[in-house]
């Protein structure tokens, strides 16, 4: 005879991946409406998570929206799989889901990221969700959050523009850094999250979707697949990634990816590879073992084969 011990269901001291079921319907309607309008900031409520805001909430009140059981995850920092903020987020939503994780970019199919795209390329299926601290590209330049709408509504970019020319002018450069201001699909300049210029090529007719949030901001928007997105830039000064000629990572040996550089002792500094997943499987590829290099965005040295 059965008891009431075996007819309830097992403890759950959570949900599924921590958010309520409302509030992950509410953030996959507000994700619906950024893919259908590219570049579009969709207002969401965004809800409370054991983070302080600023560290990555809204990327990850996407992921546990999105996310299911059989999804691979990789979490990474500025390329690093193995910093703070990557390390918190990605034990806390295999905690929260149960699911698989990884630092192969290969092998995942949700990769949330804080200021880089991976070296290799994103294949049709997988997800990309970056965290964005400011989501609206005016937010230094029209303190009105009403006119910045009606800005957008209207493609009126000139603001935008006048930025670009006054770095000119006065400095020779365009001075962007990251978070370098792009048009979607011939309408929307959106932000594209503090990712380096070096990456901002990576998001024009990439196949896979990619999803940006700002929790503290309360929006979010989204780059369908094989959407344009083509940087702010004029006719006759083109768009510069950064300046790396001849940075060769110490670790890998190859060149041609986006690198970190390390100050030395007394001046000087080395140079390694930014994406750390990269970097791990061309190190063990040096050292003789069998490992799955992908595609990469940029050619990198001869070395990068296995």
């Amino acid at each position: 005879m059965s008891t009431l011990a075996d007819l309830a269901a097992p403890r759950a001291d959570y949900t599924f991946a921590f958010l309520d079921e409302h509030a992950k319907r509410e953030v996959r309607r507000s994700l619906l409406k950024a893919v259908c309008i590219p570049g579009y900031q969709v207002p969401y409520a965004s809800r409370e998570v054991p983070m302080a805001r600023g560290w990555g909430t809204g990327g990850l009140q996407v992921t546990l929206s999105v996310i299911g059981e059989r999804d691979t995850l990789k979490v990474t920092d500025q390329g690093a799989d193995d910093s703070v903020n990557a390390v918190n987020i990605r034990r806390f939503v295999a905690r929260m889901t149960g699911v698989v994780t990884t630092t192969d970019t290969l092998e995942a199919t949700l990769i949330q990221s804080r200021h880089r795209i991976p070296e290799e390329r994103l294949r049709e299926g997988q997800i990309l969700i970056l965290q964005v601290p400011l989501p609206d590209p005016f937010s230094y330049l029209e303190p009105s959050r009403s006119k910045a709408r009606e800005l957008h509504a209207d493609s009126d970019y000139a603001l935008l523009w006048l930025r670009l020319y006054e770095d000119l002018t006065r400095r020779g450069e365009v001075m962007t850094g990251a978070d370098h201001p792009v048009s979607v699909h011939g309408h929307y300049v959106m932000a594209p999250s503090p990712i380096p210029r070096f990456d901002v090529p990576k998001l024009h007719q990439a196949p896979h979707l990619t999803l940006l949030s700002a929790g503290r901001e309360k929006k979010l928007y989204a780059v369908p697949p094989y959407t344009d997105v083509q940087p702010l830039a004029f006719t006759d000064v083109p768009f510069q990634i950064e300046r790396q000629e001849g940075w060769v990572c110490a670790q890998s040996g190859v060149s041609g990816g986006f690198m970190t550089e390390l100050p030395l002792p007394g001046g000087g500094a080395r140079y390694v590879l930014s994406d750390t997943g990269l970097l791990d499987k061309l190190v063990r590829a040096r050292r003789g073992e069998a490992v799955t290099v992908g595609e990469t965005y940029t050619e990198l040295g001869p070395e990068a084969s296995p």
